[in-house]
């Protein structure tokens, strides 16, 4: 990278010229459209429009029709998060606000698409330049909310799930209870052993994110850290699997609650925690993640939306995550999620089959850049309940056609 004009002029092999004048025509000259001059955050024109089959904006002259460099800014740094817009029921930024969104790119990872658009352009210009490829990566990742629906969650909480259903009359679900609590019957949310002979199977190597709130919530329902066979269930998956931290919901305000979660986990695995996802993707910047950095995170899954599934920041590639309103780069590295069975059971209200069609889309789109892949999965929906009876079959499916 230089400011020299002569030392451009000079140089051999690939060369961009980001500024508002073309020098020759050995170069991809790229016209700046301003955003990266600017500093803070403004009220932006991202007025869109279609290029080789994709969207894009900040439209500007040159070989590139549009500045890739400030578009791709605006979207990985989540530009429009730091503008007003109204929060959503648990005080995350709405899909919905999003220019992907209202745009309809959510489906798609568009800087990526952008960046094999102007490589091509590269080769083209440049018949003998090379350029590395990375690797297409597929990474299962679990949440780990709650372990177990009726097991070790001592005798009062058993008692007051028993009386909640005897008074709503669910008798299969107090006969189930009682079935698995004399252990008759395995627990439905226990997905556990058939999971790790999934990934044995296939040679996966997932994280699991585990929530051990000590104090309990109407969001942080998790089964007590301090429970045997939930630190022994942890202890397990740690020496097989990368284990990280899922921040209780209560933790998202309370930076001693985090680190406190944090030492809770690392003690009982022995090992420094420096991967996280948020509970119910719940974070707001640059807030949020200046928290998990002050609390030695060091690797975040969140990036992603929690009510409806594509690619939040337009990239299925790991990034560093930028500090837009301090202005500076910062070492947490954040690898981005584009499905979680959640959002397509509780807010989009569609069917296992039609969830298996779109992990497989979403897929597709990735394999062809070369990104991560990464899901987010719910003991809870592998296991024998009934609520998610199917959901189970298809992970199993998509696992097949997608690791084997």
């Amino acid at each position: 990278m230089t400011t020299s004009i002569d030392e451009f002029s000079g140089a051999d092999g690939v060369k961009v010229n980001y500024s508002d004048s073309r020098l020759s025509d050995q170069e991809i000259w790229i016209r700046p459209h301003g955003l990266l001059h600017q500093t803070g955050t403004q009220l932006q024109d991202t007025k869109c429009f279609d290029t080789n089959e994709y969207t894009a904006f900040f439209k500007t002259d040159g070989d590139f029709r549009f500045d890739i460099f400030a578009a791709s800014f605006f979207l990985l740094s989540r530009y429009e998060e730091y503008q007003p817009h109204e929060k959503d029921e648990y005080g995350r930024f709405p899909s919905s606000d999003s220019l992907a969104h209202k745009e309809a790119f959510l489906h798609l990872p568009v800087i990526d698409l952008w960046i094999r658009d102007l490589t091509s352009i590269a080769c083209s210009k440049f018949p003998s330049a090379a350029f590395a490829r990375p690797s297409f990566e597929f990474l299962p990742t679990y949440d780990i909310d709650m372990a177990w629906s009726f097991k070790h969650k001592g005798f009062w909480r058993n008692l007051g799930g028993m009386l909640r259903s005897l008074s709503k009359g669910k008798i299969q679900e107090l006969r189930e209870r009682a079935r698995v609590l004399t252990g008759s019957h395995v627990d439905p949310f226990d997905a556990f052993d058939w999971l790790n002979h999934l990934h044995e199977h296939y040679s996966l190597n997932p994280y699991y994110f585990f929530l051990v709130a000590r104090r309990r919530a109407s969001l942080d329902k998790n089964i007590s850290p301090t429970n045997e066979a939930m630190q022994q269930l942890i202890r397990d998956h740690a020496k097989k699997y990368k284990v990280g931290i899922h921040p209780s919901w209560m933790s998202g305000d309370n930076e001693s609650m985090l680190k406190e979660e944090i030492s809770t986990l690392s003690l009982l695995i022995n090992k420094p925690i420096i991967e996280s996802r948020q509970h119910y993707i719940r974070f707001n910047l640059p807030h949020g993640y200046r928290r998990l950095i002050k609390a030695g995170i060091k690797i975040d899954f969140s990036m992603g939306y929690g009510d409806a599934n594509g690619f939040r920041a337009s990239t299925c590639m790991p990034f560093y995550w930028y500090d837009l309103e301090k202005e500076v780069s910062t070492e947490l590295l954040l690898f981005p999620f584009c499905f979680m069975e959640a959002n397509a059971f509780y807010e989009n209200k569609i069917s296992a089959d039609e969830a298996l069609a779109e992990m497989r889309r979403l897929h597709r789109v990735v394999k062809s850049v070369n990104g991560h892949f990464i899901m987010i999965w719910h003991n809870t929906f592998l296991g024998t309940d009934k609520l998610y009876a199917g959901w189970k079959e298809i992970y199993e499916q998509f696992i097949k056609e997608a690791a084997g």
